[in-house]
């Protein structure tokens, strides 16, 4: 989608997970439309270069110390997103994690399971029930899922069941909210080359005896357009759900994928 410079002028945004893949893209397009974004990030050493990177741009960005699976952290992290105002116009939980967590597996099939809802879910609860008593009347929620969300995946019941979590809670804050007229929107990517995108792509390929190039060609094939995306087609949608444009749009959960899950 283009970029619309100033669509989101005297926007306050808090994006989780900003400092690499697909939560960064989001934070530079928001910004680059023209909200002022808090990066939620674990580390200050995470935040600081794309906080400079937004402002060399022109942009206005600020590193907030944001943990998900930190109830505290949370708390403080959301806070200081809304200073000075204390508002939040916009919240992306864009913070995920992903793995293995076979049936059959050991003990580190329980640990995995356990930590990936805590991030995936319980972490996007946290936040918005932090960032609740600052999101302002017409404000825009937007949770990643995956389509991961909407199918199965052998060996990640972790993975797959934490995302279809996230669809649901964003279905039920959709409608909870909507008398304060805040949208609450699911975006559900496919294969998107970030770090995380790779590391599953060659999870793939070593289960297909494929080498990581000829794995990440299978995975874009896998959609009819046969292609793996880049994060920054994740953010354009991102940024039209949080605009005006998508004022009512509410309660979805919408597949990014080049046509591999169709509804």
């Amino acid at each position: 989608m283009t970029q619309t410079p100033g669509r989101l002028s005297g926007k306050k945004a808090l994006v989780t997970g900003a400092s690499r893949g697909i939560g960064r893209a989001i934070a530079l397009r928001l910004a680059a439309e023209g909200a002022v974004v808090a990066l939620g990030v674990r580390k200050a050493e995470d935040g600081d270069p794309l906080v400079a990177e937004i402002a060399a741009a022109g942009g206005t960005a600020v590193a907030v110390l944001l943990d998900v699976t930190d109830a505290a952290s949370v708390a403080t992290g959301v806070e200081r997103a809304a200073r000075p105002e204390r508002r939040l116009d916009i919240v992306v939980n864009n913070a995920g994690l992903a793995g293995q967590t076979p049936l059959d597996g050991d003990e580190r099939s329980d640990l995995a399971f356990e930590r990936i809802f805590d991030v995936n879910v319980t972490g996007t609860w946290r936040v918005l029930r932090a960032a609740l008593p600052f999101l302002v009347e017409g404000g825009r929620v937007v949770n990643i899922s995956s389509v991961s969300g909407r199918f199965g995946v052998p060996g990640q019941s972790g993975y797959c069941g934490a995302k279809h979590a996230v669809i649901g809670v964003t279905r039920a804050l959709a409608l909870e909210l909507a008398p304060k007229k805040i949208t609450v929107n699911a975006v559900c990517p496919g294969w998107v080359d970030t770090e995380m995108g790779r590391y599953g792509i060659r999870g793939y390929g070593k289960a297909m005896g494929l080498t990581e190039a000829e794995a990440f060609a299978a995975a874009g094939k896998m959609a009819p357009l046969g292609q793996v995306l880049v994060p920054e087609e994740v953010a354009g949608l991102v940024a039209w759900l949080v605009s005006d444009d998508a004022r009512n749009v509410t309660g979805q959960s919408i597949v990014i994928d080049g046509g591999q899950v169709m509804p």
